[in-house]
C-alpha cells in the first residue's frame, strides 16, 4: 500500500466535470484543487476498467499459471487500471486450470499490473448456434457447476444464453451470489431477452456480436438490449460493430460501456496466437479464426478511447464508457472516478491522447 502523498496536475475529469487543477493522492485520492497554472494540455482521467480481457502480450488466460499477471501488466501499459480475467468455452478441467491461475492473481496484485477484480466466465453456458470464436464444448449451466467454479476464483460476470433449458430459473440464484449475468452467444428471441431481463439479467456481452440481430419484425436479442437495457458491453475496435450501430447503442443504452475482448495478439506483431484451445491469426490489427470469423480483438483501452472520439463522442463521454460505467456495473463506487476516497487509479493523456502516465492504486506504473 502506498502512503506517500503524490501529486498530478492538469485538466482533471471529476464527477462534476472538468477542472484545471492539482490532484493529491496516496493509494486513494485525497483532494482535488483548482490550479490556474496546471498544464492544460494534459488530461487526467479515471483509469480504464475493462470487463472482458482474454489475453495480451502473446499469452492467453486459459493457459493458466502466471499468464493472468502477464496480461494485466500488458494492459496496464495502456491505461487499464482494473479488469476481469475472461475465460473461454472449454472442458471443465481447462476452465479450472485457468481459474487456478486467476485466483492467485486476484488475491495479490503484482507491481505494475492492473488490478484483476475477478472473473468473467464467458463460456461454456452458451448456444452452439452462436459460438462466434468459441469451440463447441457448450453445456447448460447448473448452480452446482457455477458454485464449483466460483469457489476456485470469484466470478463477477457470467455470460449465458437465456434460451437454454434451466437458465431463466438460474439467473436469480446467480444474482444472489453477487454475479452479474449477461446475455451473450445467444440464438434467443426478443422475448427470450426480455424474460431474462425480467429474471435479473444485468447486461449483454459484446452487444451485436454473437446474438440474434435487430429486425423490425423480429427484434432479437439486440432489440431487447436497445429497448430495455441499462448496461451493455460493446467492442469499439471499429471492426466488430459499425460506427453507426455504436452510436445507436450509446444513444439507447444509458450506461453502455466498452471492453476490448483482447486476445493474446494484443500488443504483438502480426502472426498466429492462442485463443483458448484454438489458433487465431492477427493481420492488419484484426484477429480471426482460420475460417475468417472475428475472434476477439487486438484492442487496448487507450485506442478504444480514441476510436470513440473518432465517431463523435467528446472526451468526457468516452471516458465514462471506459471507466465510471463499467465500475458502476460491478457496483464499485470507489473505482472509475476521480473523487476523494476513490482508489487512485489514473491515466494521463497528452494533447494527442497518448498515454503519458498510469497510476494504479497510487503506484506509478513504468511505461516501457
Amino acid at each position: 500500500m502506498s502512503t506517500d502523498k503524490k501529486t498530478l496536475s492538469g485538466r482533471i475529469l471529476t464527477p462534476a466535470g472538468w477542472l484545471l487543477g492539482r490532484l493529491e493522492f496516496d493509494d486513494r485520492v485525497l483532494s482535488v484543487h483548482p490550479d490556474a497554472d496546471a498544464p492544460a494540455e494534459l488530461s487526467i482521467l479515471p483509469g480504464f476498467v475493462d470487463l472482458h480481457v482474454h489475453g495480451g502480450a502473446g499469452v492467453d488466460i486459459m493457459q493458466g499459471g502466471d499468464t493472468a499477471v502477464q496480461v494485466a501488466r500488458a494492459h496496464a501499459q495502456h491505461g487499464t487500471t482494473s479488469m476481469l480475467g475472461t475465460t473461454m468455452t472449454a472442458s471443465p478441467a481447462a476452465i479450472e486450470h485457468a481459474l487456478d491461475g486467476l485466483a492467485e492473481a486476484i488475491a495479490q496484485r503484482a507491481p505494475g499490473t492492473a488490478r484483476i477484480l475477478g472473473v468473467h466466465l464467458e463460456g461454456p453456458f452458451i448456444s452452439e448456434k452462436r459460438l462466434g470464436a468459441q469451440p463447441n464444448l457448450v453445456c447448460s449451466a447448473t448452480l452446482e457447476q457455477v458454485l464449483h467454479y466460483h469457489a476456485i476464483a470469484p466470478i463477477k460476470v457470467l455470460t449465458l444464453a437465456p434460451e437454454l433449458s434451466g437458465h431463466l430459473a438460474l439467473i436469480p440464484q446467480l444474482n444472489d451470489l453477487g454475479i452479474r449475468v449477461q446475455i451473450g452467444h445467444s440464438a434467443g428471441s426478443y422475448e427470450d431477452g426480455l424474460a431474462a431481463l425480467q429474471a435479473g439479467v444485468a447486461g449483454f456481452t459484446h452487444l451485436f456480436n454473437g446474438m440474434t440481430p435487430l429486425n423490425h419484425y423480429q427484434p432479437g436479442i439486440v432489440g431487447a438490449a436497445l429497448a430495455h437495457a441499462e448496461y451493455a458491453e460493446l467492442i469499439p475496435d471499429l471492426q466488430h460493430v459499425h460506427p453507426g450501430a455504436m452510436r445507436a447503442a450509446i444513444r439507447a443504452i444509458p450506461k453502455l460501456y466498452c471492453v476490448t475482448d483482447a486476445t493474446a495478439a494484443t500488443g504483438m506483431p502480426d502472426g498466429e496466437y492462442a485463443l483458448g484451445s484454438q489458433r487465431v491469426m492477427k493481420c492488419l490489427g484484426c484477429v480471426r479464426l482460420a475460417s475468417g470469423s472475428l475472434a476477439g480483438s487486438a484492442l487496448t483501452m487507450d485506442q478504444a478511447l480514441r476510436n470513440l472520439l473518432s465517431i463523435g463522442l467528446d472526451l468526457a463521454a468516452a471516458s465514462n464508457c471506459l471507466s465510471s460505467h463499467p465500475a458502476d456495473y460491478l457496483g464499485l463506487p470507489e473505482r472509475g472516478r476521480i473523487a476523494p476516497g476513490a482508489w487512485a487509479d489514473l491515466v494521463v493523456l497528452d494533447a494527442d491522447l497518448q498515454v503519458q502516465t498510469v497510476v494504479i492504486e497510487g503506484e506509478f506504473v513504468s511505461l516501457v
